[in-house]
């Protein structure tokens, strides 16, 4: 019986061996979308309802050389009570850019992975060799997958004119980047970008979904393991979302996506997830030769000349984040010239702009199904703050009867579907930085200033409860 147990004993061995041999290579079928793992082929993908989304991927089990890699030992970790665990504040690290650090939540917090994403040409490179430029003595490596050393030299020439301890390195193999890492220990690493490192243990091209998603998952774990801070540089779609696509924002702690026009010299820089700070906040950057501006009063920028005379101009005051300014919402209605009328917003929602038109004309009983209507944030602005409807309409409204709006009034005010004018957040801010600019009229939500005291504010506060009260203090 013993030699029989014996015998069983390595024939389940040896079955276990060859299980593990066999599983060290799988398909798998991965959808080019969302990044669904199947094990068979399926027309329609079940998480994001793609079709035709799957491919098929060959992908290496984990194998002794991944494990290997790693800068230093792993620690392993023991469960504990929660009431034992240490709530201390985050210590982080100043990266001597103002509007960074605030859109990250007060600065870079340590063992943090933060993935930067926008259009090509956008500025992102520029805005992270700047940052890493400016932190003087601490130790940085500065990973470039697409550039040569020669070009970030240049760009570093144009815009830093200071001594850096920066060290960079171009370099797409991962494991070949983590022996860098150890011979140097960085502060903080910077990979540009992540759609160009592909890992060993992983059989498919650089930019891949499995490559992406392992190389961002070892990097995870270096970040976590070193308390070393990894900013991840990303390429972003056709449609505008991250590519890798949705999984690599799971994957991160912060995500960050640069916006502007190429043709436009401003840049806005927006937190869409942070696991250590708020996800309002807005950093706002001017696009110079030398570098990116950081743009400490965007309303002196936003606003252009006050014209005198011009019809369809209104000017809003806006909230961001933390931070109140004044933009102008332009819009042109004209009559549609081949029977269907075209709607068209630039930096406003579509279907806001659809619905704030529906209410004109069934409220307030002007006729804008048969015309054109288009609308413009200047500046190439997107907000999302709901107290620019009230300019938006003004604006519409004035262009239609061809009436000028006086240069020295703004408002602010979400409007309802019932032609109210909803309360809106932080009226106090919004007066403030409309009087510091010299404006002579706000006109606000009446509900706002029930508790409000007007009087301290070198301004005209005007309070209005529905759209048709609004357009008789502004159009008489």
């Amino acid at each position: 019986m013993k030699h029989a147990c014996l015998c069983g004993s390595d024939a389940l061995s040896s079955r276990v061996e060859k299980y593990l041999c066999m599983a060290k290579e799988k398909t798998v079928f991965l959808c080019n979308d969302c990044g669904y793992e199947s094990a068979k082929w399926s027309g329609k993908c079940p998480a994001c309802g793609a079709w035709n989304s799957f491919v098929e991927k060959v992908v290496r089990a984990a194998s002794a050389s991944r494990s290997s890699v790693q800068v230093s030992g792993s620690v392993v970790l023991q469960p504990q009570l929660i009431d034992d665990v240490s709530a201390d504040e985050l210590p982080r690290m100043d990266l001597k850019d103002a509007e960074l650090n605030r859109v990250l939540g007060g600065g870079l917090v340590p063992g943090s992975l933060v993935l930067l994403g926008g259009e090509p040409g956008i500025g992102k490179s520029t805005l992270v060799l700047q940052t890493v430029l400016s932190l003087g003595e601490r130790r940085v490596l500065y990973v470039s997958g697409e550039e040569s050393v020669q070009q970030i030299k240049l760009r570093a020439d144009r815009i830093a004119h200071r001594r850096s301890n920066c060290m960079i390195v171009c370099e797409t193999v991962l494991e070949t980047v983590f022996t860098h890492i150890k011979n140097v220990s960085p502060e903080l690493l910077v990979i540009d970008s992540i759609q160009t490192m592909c890992s060993e243990t992983v059989e498919s091209s650089p930019g891949s979904m499995s490559q992406v998603r392992e190389c961002t998952a070892m990097l995870l774990k270096f970040a976590k393991e070193n308390n070393v801070p990894v900013i991840l540089i990303g390429h972003i779609t056709k449609e505008g979302a991250i590519a890798g696509p949705k999984i690599l924002e799971h994957i991160v702690d912060v995500v960050l996506q640069f916006e502007g026009d190429q043709h436009y010299l401003y840049r806005v820089l927006r937190s869409i997830k942070n696991r250590f700070g708020s996800t309002a906040e807005l950093g706002i950057y001017e696009m110079r030769r030398e570098g990116l501006r950081q743009v400490s009063n965007p309303s002196e920028l936003l606003l252009s000349d006050r014209h005198s005379g011009m019809s369809g101009i209104a000017i809003a005051s806006a909230i961001e984040g933390v931070s109140p300014f004044l933009i102008e919402a332009q819009a042109l209605v004209s009559t549609a010239a081949y029977g269907t009328p075209q709607r068209s917003a630039t930096g406003f929602d579509i279907r806001r702009m659809n619905m704030l038109l529906a209410v004109l004309e069934k409220r307030v009983g002007f006729k804008l199904a048969q015309k054109d209507v288009y609308l413009n944030i200047a500046g190439g602005l997107r907000v999302n703050d709901p107290a620019i409807d009230l300019s938006v309409i003004s604006a519409i409204l004035s262009s239609n009867m061809d009436v000028e709006i006086e240069p020295t009034v703004c408002m602010a005010g979400e409007v309802g579907l019932s032609g109210e004018i909803r309360p809106i957040n932080r009226i106090e801010q919004r007066i403030a930085e409309a009087a510091k600019l010299g404006f002579k009229q706000i006109i606000v939500p009446k509900s706002n200033t029930k508790r409000l005291d007007t009087s301290r504010f070198n301004i005209e506060v005007r309070p209005v409860a529905k759209v048709e009260e609004a357009f008789r203090l502004i159009f008489g």
